[in-house]
């Protein structure tokens, strides 16, 4: 926890069978909903010098780097500017139980807090130092859509040597982050917490405290995301093991895929993930050698938890509490009291506690992989201690689907103009992860226009899980559920979520497993002319 002071690929769009590509130009939405699952396709161009426009959007649809979208930024009255500097370089990072080398900005994972007020602007410069190209995206923001950071899309890729300045208003509060949208990039240590205060935050607490869960690999046995990704692309093994011989978490992972013992979740419906971690971190820190947080008996602390994981849904509680939630993906909901939280990749939660006394483990399970995380919450002494598995692990358990929107971030009732049907689709055996059967490829367009009520019917078609992210925008989900750009989707299971199109572009939808990602699971929604 901080105190308060880690993808282009494959294919080409089609419509879903019995469906025809949809034209280039549709007529505008009337009072009956569109409902389709095809897409338009539209070539882009080749990329060039970094900083420079990937290319434009074809005629039909409203570019990354068109008028439109710089009329709504002039639109969010652009208020004082933040600067900031972030360099990306290979560097050897200390984990706790060990030293790794791997790739982070500024030399330190989580990388440094970005911290801002709601409509100020922010100024960021990243520069590239390491051996590829990267990107900055910046999860959660509904920000302009030439700064959204996805090569081929909204920008060219940030070649070695070169940089980038980044540069939008972060108009609304709340707990966010940012990460690369480069490959696997994401499962080394390129991450970092965002957060924008809130100028008229109703919350009173006395601390407030910053959490980011992940899964490592990076550097361990030779091992690296993009070895990983080439490996289950290959077919080479049911799950990515380690071999590294070094100490009890690499040897409980040493197996081979006969060996391996299936990573199971009845919470996740099933298949928990496709890569065994040999460890899994609080801020950067593994179980042993956690970082340690300090309170007083009866301080009132809001901890903010950001799953920037690869591969793995964490479970968290804190021993000999309950935590009331207030946010999920930065939105404000109606407060609920909870012994633990479930998050997928992707997903942010915050939660208020009311201290008590004595030395207590922030607990983090990762789901499914009989693995597990610290921090440790003291009101006093040093002394060490082993903690059993609190209670609270398996306690009471909220999820999304029970949480309900604070009233002030309700969307306007009213029936959808346009409705997108997304069928996630593929298998762990043959590895062909995609969306309507079509792996990605940056020329796939969902259409929809300014102004719409948009229907997104998420439809897991597989056996396993996925956190699916939408870019740019927040969803609601059904029946006054809680706003997210994040949400779990269990197998075989469907949910439709209401966004209002009113963030013009090009954003991306996709699986927040980063290697379910980069094998195909994305696609682009395009806002039509």
């Amino acid at each position: 926890m901080h105190e308060k002071t880690r993808r282009a690929v494959l294919g080409t769009g089609i419509a879903a069978a019995g469906s025809g590509l949809l034209p280039a130009c549709g007529s505008p939405a009337r009072h009956r909903a569109k409902d389709h699952d095809g897409m338009d396709g539209a070539r882009m161009g080749a990329p060039g010098r970094a900083g420079a426009p990937a290319s434009d959007a074809p005629p039909a649809y409203i570019s990354p780097h068109g008028p439109e979208v710089a009329e709504r930024e002039r639109k969010r009255d652009p208020g004082p500017v933040r600067r900031f500097r972030l360099t990306a370089t290979a560097t050897t990072l200390d984990i706790g139980a060990r030293k790794v080398t791997s790739w982070a900005y500024e030399d330190q994972v989580p990388g440094q807090e970005i911290r801002v007020t709601a409509g100020d602007t922010i100024a960021l410069t990243l520069a590239n130092n390491l051996p590829q190209s990267t990107t900055l995206h910046w999860h959660g923001i509904r920000l302009r859509n030439d700064m959204d950071g996805v090569p081929g899309v909204t920008q060219r890729p940030i070649r070695t040597g070169a940089a980038f300045d980044y540069r939008f208003t972060a108009l609304y509060p709340g707990t966010y982050w940012i990460h690369p949208h480069s490959g696997p990039q994401l499962d080394r240590g390129l991450y970092a917490p965002l957060i924008v205060e809130d100028p008229k935050e109703t919350l009173t607490y006395d601390k407030e405290w910053v959490v980011v869960l992940d899964d490592w690999l990076d550097g361990v046995g030779g091992r690296t995301p993009d070895t990983v990704l080439k490996q289950l692309n290959g077919g080479k093994a049911a799950h990515a093991m380690d071999d590294d011989g070094k100490g009890d978490a690499d040897n409980a992972a040493r197996k081979t895929r006969h060996e391996a013992a299936p990573m199971q979740s009845a919470l996740l419906g099933g298949h928990a993930g496709d890569v065994t971690y040999p460890y899994y971190l609080v801020n950067g820190r593994s179980p042993e050698s956690p970082q340690v947080f300090r309170a007083k008996r009866g301080d009132r602390v809001r901890i903010r938890i950001i799953n920037a994981g690869g591969d793995t849904a964490f479970r968290v509680a804190l021993g000999g509490h309950r935590m009331t939630v207030t946010h999920t993906d930065g939105y404000p909901v109606v407060p609920a009291e909870t012994d633990a939280l479930l998050l997928g990749m992707g997903e942010r939660y915050d939660v208020l506690v009311t201290v008590k006394d004595g030395v207590f483990p922030f607990a983090v399970l990762a789901e499914g992989k009989g693995r597990s995380a610290l921090a440790v919450l003291r009101t006093r002494g040093e002394k060490p201690v082993r903690f059993p598995r609190p209670k609270e692990l398996d306690g009471k358990l909220l999820t999304a689907a029970e949480l309900k929107a604070a009233e002030e971030v309700r969307l306007t009732p009213k029936g959808p103009d346009r409705i997108i049907r997304l069928r996630l689709t593929g298998s762990m055996r043959t590895w062909d992860w995609a969306i309507n059967g079509r792996p990605y490829e940056p020329s796939q367009r969902y259409p929809v226009r300014s102004g719409e009520r948009v229907r997104l019917s998420f439809i897991n078609g597989t056996d396993m899980w996925h956190p699916v992210h939408l870019h740019g925008h927040t969803f609601a989900l059904p029946d006054g559920g809680p706003r997210k750009d994040t949400t779990i989707l269990l197998p075989h299971h469907k949910v439709n979520v209401d966004l209002d199109a009113d963030n013009p572009g090009l954003w991306m939808i996709h699986c927040h497993n980063v290697y379910h990602s980069e094998s195909g699971m994305m696609t682009i929604l395009g806002y039509q002319k």
